[in-house]
């Protein structure tokens, strides 16, 4: 989907008010669309397209902080990345980072007013569908399926994130009284499952939601309740019927040039030299580059972390250290400039490691060895690593408007996801053979593609094997959370797995404890079981609704 169109379909959006007063008041202005014009198979199109267009944040107010990747909120508020930069750059995302629950940071507002404009625009096309009068009724239950499976998404990424968030569908006309005082899970599945029902099974058009779409994204909202029993049979359907595959390189996940894979079940599309002026091209992202004279130049954030980076070590078997990984370091270069002397380290690792960070002495892509220190903004502060997961290689991202406009995907849902879901069921069903089978179809594409030397030789001792077996459920569900873990790692979701497993205050105060001895910001940091869970609701909002309408988190 060429997002050029988002510009327009914008401002489309915006015509569909209605204004009030003297006749020359009611005039449409040129080039501004209004109901009459836009309800036909045209218009509604052009604003289905613009509902697509927010899920990348932008076009919703500010849109540094509000990115679908949720690297904020799903990472850096979890053991997987720092905030990064240094100390005084966007403090406030340093303080999401501690858990500390301060209701007035900008990026809470900015991520509410991108999702629930997103469920504006899905409403606003429902409205039109419905006044169509050239559209056959296979067409319109196409757009509609579309249109209702993005208001589930979008209130799905505000269930992920607050809780207890507002449901608002077409029929809401008061927007100023909206309590967050029932549980939206019914109303997020409706919406997927009328998708099911109505969306086509193949794709019209690239970045569009299928069928198969609608059915991984209902089987990750029963995941996120512990409904294994309802999940369980949408993913197996996936899993069985889809046209899915993991793709040979778990690389080919992240490269422009093999975008739209087999592996893709969710794809949100940027693009670059479009007229956009850049805000097509990932730019909710667009701090997350390495520093300096690196590619880029800007700005240092998103940063991952000594403990995601020592998850990915191997035993002599080539399996994960699960309940070691962490009591040794992996070799850095922090405090060392880029001039000094550094050896990289020489243990077992799993190769995708040197596909999601970027660390001294290895190639960075195509742009060379990455120097360490000259890279980092601040190594002291932010540690030693870069990322680089949806960094985009030199020459594939022509046309950028901005050295940090990227168009490369962010792939939402893929097919990896899926089986890793599949395997939680297995586990908790106790079918350990299933969940075997699953994790190992994972760690086996692993091993297939690994970063190499201008030699064409490996770049670092790489070594990932499949599990022999799983000798009990503790030992398989461990097993099982890990692999997700390194698979899905600075994709944004580690937060929400930890809190939807119930077990993030073991994990990331383990984290704390260790990681604060390196990071001295994050001392004193605690996360409280029933409190740090989910973020505050932006006090911006509970301003504009009252705190008798729109009720704060504890």
């Amino acid at each position: 989907m060429n997002k050029k169109v988002s510009i327009l379909t914008a401002l489309v959006c915006m015509g569909l008010m209605t204004s009030c007063g003297d006749e020359f008041l009611q005039t449409t202005p040129l080039g501004v669309g209004n109901e009459q014009s836009l309800s036909n198979k045209n218009g509604v199109n052009a604003v289905l397209i613009g509902a697509y267009s927010l899920l990348d944040g932008v076009g919703a107010g500010p849109v540094n902080t509000s990115s679908v990747s949720n690297w904020i909120y799903g990472s850096v508020a979890s053991d997987d990345a720092y905030k990064g930069s240094d100390v005084g750059d966007q403090a406030q995302i340093t303080t999401i980072e501690r858990y500390i629950p301060q209701a007035d940071i900008g990026a809470y507002n900015d991520k509410w007013v991108a999702v629930y404009d997103g469920v504006s625009r899905t409403n606003n096309t429902i409205k039109l569908i419905a006044l169509a009068t050239d559209m056959t009724e296979a067409e319109k239950a196409q757009a509609l399926g579309e249109a209702r499976f993005l208001r589930a998404w979008y209130h799905f990424e505000a269930k992920k994130l607050w809780n207890m968030v507002p449901y608002v569908d077409e029929t809401v006309t008061d927007y100023i009284n909206l309590p967050n005082d029932k549980d939206i899970w019914p109303n997020i599945e409706a919406d997927l499952q009328f998708a099911v029902d109505n969306i086509s099974a193949t794709k019209t058009q690239a970045g569009r939601a299928t069928k198969w779409t609608a059915k991984a994204t209902l089987a990750k909202v029963h995941m996120y309740q512990q409904d294994f029993t309802a999940a369980k049979p949408l993913l197996d359907d996936v899993i069985n019927n889809g046209p899915f595959a993991l793709v040979t390189s778990f690389h080919d996940n992240f490269r422009i040039t093999t975008e739209n894979n087999s592996e893709s079940i969710f794809e949100v599309q940027m693009s670059v030299g479009d007229g956009g002026g850049g805000q097509n091209g990932s730019w909710g992202d667009n701090y997350n580059f390495p520093y300096g004279s690196a590619p880029g130049g800007c700005c240092g954030f998103y940063q991952p972390t000594q403990n995601l980076v020592n998850a990915f070590k191997t035993d002599a078997a080539g399996l994960p250290l699960l309940d070691t990984f962490n009591d040794a370091d992996v070799t850095n270069d922090e405090g060392l400039s880029s001039t000094d002397a550094f050896t990289p380290y020489t243990g077992t690792l799993d190769p995708r490691l040197d596909w999601t960070v970027g660390r001294r002495g290895l190639p960075f892509l195509n742009w060379g060895v990455h120097p360490g220190k000259n890279w980092i903004r601040d190594q002291a502060f932010g540690g030693p690593y870069t990322f680089k997961k949806f960094f985009a290689y030199s020459g594939e991202n022509a046309g950028a408007e901005s050295p940090r406009a990227n168009a490369n995907n962010y792939r939402a849902i893929r097919f990896a996801d899926v089986l890793l879901m599949r395997a939680e069921v297995a586990v908790e069903e106790n079918d350990l053979a299933a969940a075997l089978k699953l994790v190992n179809q994972v760690r086996t594409r692993a091993a297939n593609v690994v970063v190499t030397n201008e030699a064409g030789k490996p770049a670092a001792n790489y070594l990932v094997k499949p599990y022999p077996s799983f000798a009990n459920k503790d030992y398989a569900r461990k097993a099982v959370r890990f692999e997700r873990r390194v698979e899905l790692a600075m994709e944004g979701h580690r937060h929400f797995d930890l809190v939807r497993w119930g077990v993030a205050d073991v994990v990331l105060n383990a984290y704390l404890a260790k990681e604060s001895k390196k990071r001295t910001y994050l001392s004193g940091a605690t996360f409280i079981k029933g409190k740090s869970e989910y973020f505050p609701i932006p006090q911006a909002q509970i301003d504009i609704m009252g705190s008798n309408v729109l009720k704060q988190n504890p």
